[in-house]
């Protein structure tokens, strides 16, 4: 089985991520071999004004950032992705599990629905912050926007006051999905 668990700055990712780590890897020694992915998408440089980089610099006028802070910032983002996967690979370290990394550049939601598709992902394990109805309509949410638009199953870990709650989104698009555990999605 592939599974795909997307990693950000939040600690509702990673809450996501050690869910899947003890409970879809934990002690499947004999079992069906499972593949892990942590993608991490961060957003492109905002571009402001007219110009592909203009941005403004007071009452009609418009800067362009030197090519040299263009690189500082792209440096800037590749260094906290490799810092959160970093991260999340010590954590799949530790319980020994052999993990693929991604870090991609655009829209996190398009992102990892377009990866879905192309690597054929069997679940997707996503973190939420629990946004209301409204404040997802107004925040956005890459894990609401996954769970509607992604081809294959969607796990939703919320982390609640009490610790963790993983919600399973059932799907008529998709067959059920047996887990360890007895946990069926």
């Amino acid at each position: 089985m592939r599974v795909m668990v997307s990693i950000d700055q939040s600690d509702e990712s990673f809450y996501a991520l050690k869910w899947a780590i003890d409970n879809l890897f934990d002690g499947l020694t004999g079992a069906e071999p499972s593949l892990l992915t942590l993608v991490h998408v961060h957003q492109p440089s905002k571009h402001y004004g007219v110009g592909p980089s203009a941005f403004p610099a007071g009452p009609g006028a418009l800067a362009y950032p030197s090519a040299m802070l263009i690189d500082s910032v792209r440096k800037s983002h590749e260094q906290i992705s490799a810092g959160m996967l970093s991260r999340a690979i010590e954590m799949c370290n530790k319980k020994v599990i052999k993990v693929d990394t991604l870090s991609l550049e655009g829209d996190p939601k398009e992102m990892i629905c377009g990866i879905i598709e192309r690597m054929k992902v069997d679940l997707l394990i996503v973190g939420s912050r629990g946004l209301g109805r409204i404040q997802r309509a107004f925040l956005g949410s890459v894990s609401d926007y996954c769970v509607h638009h992604a081809k294959c199953p969607t796990l939703n870990c919320e982390v609640t006051k009490g610790g963790q709650q993983v919600k399973a989104i059932k799907d008529e698009r998709f067959p059920r999905i047996s887990l360890p555990g007895g946990v069926f999605i």
